[in-house]
């Protein structure tokens, strides 16, 4: 039984020890956990490793493989240095519940079947709807309820999907489909909910944002990375894919052009870089895979070190807008050389981590002949660079001079922040490194003259265009109105008329119920009544005394009518 264990379990233990324990012994939890977790999953062999029977189906709780392993490393890689990171300025239950969300997305890594996936999702989602809570605010508390419906609507949609598959199929086991009847359709549009895909992308910025500068860091990094991990496993090459991901690409380069506030800035920019990572699996090569599952792997690096670098901001200052930030660079230099670092990291800058993954998708592209699709990528590419790689560390380090003068970021924030730096730029230096581990064998080169030259071309007249239209890329105080306005509003609007209706519907209904009843009541004293019509001395029909005769004369004709209407 032991040796189907997931290693996430090890996580769970930790999250349940993270509250009793106190002082160095919590942290010493915090920090080891993880990377024994780490060393668990590289024990696991490839293969399913034992089964359960649960309703007559075959569970396989524990299925290792290269692409398994890949994912669950990063995710314990992110708990490791979220939890060094938030150790020492979260609470206690948002860093067991976060621990317990990252558990819950190493069980969707190593899940075989359908039904033990269904259970670590949910999870997922229910841990991490507490971390958006542990914002402590009311904005936090409203979003982490949106943030639950979405979740718990998507939850169900996979679930049908799943039981669909299972009664076609007889079996449960994770299996590699296209979308081509209802239930193949609802497992992909439960799993795209997570990815957060269109028409309903705007939960992650409407989340995201609300939950802790310290939470951000967890919740940024597992719920839509294992959701793009099960497209790659069951949605390989599903053409719909390929839409949805430029879909996302060029919806999240719109909106982070347009907002203020730096955590949805960065929230945008997720929904961006997964759009990536799923038209990718639309593309369906052995190339396009291994370039999901290596942006996937280099994003969560690079994204925490941004919003790491961002919750060091706003811890220090206060402030989350552009507008009432600038000039930090001056006494927070660690801060901001790591925020560019990420920043280059994700516009694909060579010698980061982004360009050695970012250029596999684009080169996937054009070896399957699909030209449209490469130039929208590399359009992409320079759009990222506008929103992220210039936008975030202008507008927070460089521009004008807000007057703030806040300390750099505390010593175990800062070793963070140096960490996931040092690994974007070892990734961008040494791509064997990761391509080693990816599910398939890795031919592609990344440093070719001709591709660098033109990466470095894109992104340097996109950083042109920005200088040059930098008054129309200050941002106001406005409000930027996404999908999510349709819920938000104007079904709040509809829910309230329907309520106004269903009350006054109610009081006509209370009013003719109380005429009704004392008419009854009325009613009743004329011919049952013995309490008011004792004070007259009188009372009603049949309350009152009547003879042996009548009484037996009643008897007799209501015995006739039964027997007649029986026999009738």
């Amino acid at each position: 039984m032991s040796e189907i264990l997931s290693p996430a379990l090890i996580l769970f233990a930790a999250a349940l020890l993270i509250g009793p324990a106190r002082g160095h012994w919590r942290t010493a939890i915090l920090l080891i956990a993880p990377l024994v977790t780490l060393w668990a999953v590289w024990q696991v062999p490839d293969g399913v490793i034992g089964t359960l029977s649960f309703l007559e189906y075959q569970i396989e709780p524990l299925e290792g493989s290269p692409l398994r392993r890949l994912f669950a490393t990063i995710f314990a890689l992110m708990a490791f240095g979220g939890g060094f990171y938030a150790f020492r300025h979260a609470r206690w239950y948002e860093l067991a519940t976060a621990y317990a969300y990252a558990a819950g997305a190493i069980g969707v890594s190593f899940a075989g079947d359908f039904i033990t996936l269904f259970v670590y999702w949910e999870l997922m989602a229910l841990f991490s709807t507490v971390v958006v809570w542990c914002g402590g605010t009311p904005a936090a508390r409203s979003a982490g309820i949106r943030y639950a419906i979405m979740h718990l609507l998507g939850g169900v949609i996979l679930m049908v999907g799943i039981v669909g598959v299972a009664l076609q199929t007889g079996s449960v086991d994770i299996q590699p489909m296209l979308a081509t009847d209802f239930s193949t359709w609802m497992v992909l549009i439960g799993i795209l909910f997570n990815a957060a895909a269109p028409p309903i992308s705007s939960w992650l910025a409407d989340a995201y944002p609300e939950s802790s500068p310290t939470g951000s860091v967890f919740i940024s990094a597992f719920t839509t990375k294992a959701a793009v991990f099960a497209l790659i496993l069951i949605f390989p090459g599903e053409p719909v894919l390929i839409g949805v991901g430029l879909y996302m690409v060029m919806y999240g380069i719109i909106y982070a052009l347009l907002e203020n506030d730096v955590r949805r800035i960065l929230a945008y920019s997720i929904v961006n870089q997964v759009g990536f990572m799923v038209c990718a699996v639309g593309i369906g090569t052995e190339l396009a895979l291994n370039g999901a599952a290596a942006h996937a792997f280099a994003h969560i690096i690079y994204k925490a070190l941004l919003i790491m670098s961002a919750g060091v901001v706003i811890i220090r200052t206060g402030e989350n807008k552009c507008t009432n930030l600038g000039g930090l660079f001056r006494t927070m230099p660690l801060t901001a050389v790591c925020g560019i670092v990420g920043a280059l990291a994700i516009s694909g800058f060579p010698l980061t981590s982004g360009f050695t993954t970012k250029t596999m998708i684009s080169q996937a592209a054009a070896t399957e002949g699909l030209v449209a699709v490469y130039f929208l990528l590399a359009a992409a590419s320079a759009g990222v660079f506008l929103h992220a790689g210039i936008k975030f560390p202008w507008f927070v380090f460089f521009q004008r001079d807000s007057g703030l003068r806040p300390r750099d970021a505390p010593w175990n924030m800062a070793a963070a922040m140096v960490f996931f730096a040092t690994l974007c730029i070892l990734i961008g230096v040494f791509p064997e490194a990761l391509y080693r581990f990816l599910p398939y064998p890795v031919t592609y080169q990344a440093y070719v003259a001709g591709k660098v030259i033109f990466y470095l071309q894109l992104l340097l007249f996109s950083g042109l265009a920005f200088f040059l239209l930098l008054p129309l890329m200050r941002r106001t105080r406005t409000i930027s109105l996404d999908t999510d306005w349709l819920w938000r509003v104007v079904l709040l609007r509809i829910a309230n008329a329907v309520s106004t209706v269903l009350l006054a519907l109610g009081t006509k209904f209370a009013t003719l119920a109380s005429g009704l009843l004392g008419s009854l009541r009325s009613l009743s004293e004329r011919y049952f009544g013995q309490l008011a019509s004792e004070e007259s001395g009188r009372r009603g029909v049949f309350a009152r005394d009547w003879p042996i005769g009548v009484t037996a004369l009643w008897i007799a004709v209501l015995l006739t009518a039964y027997v007649f209407i029986y026999y009738i």
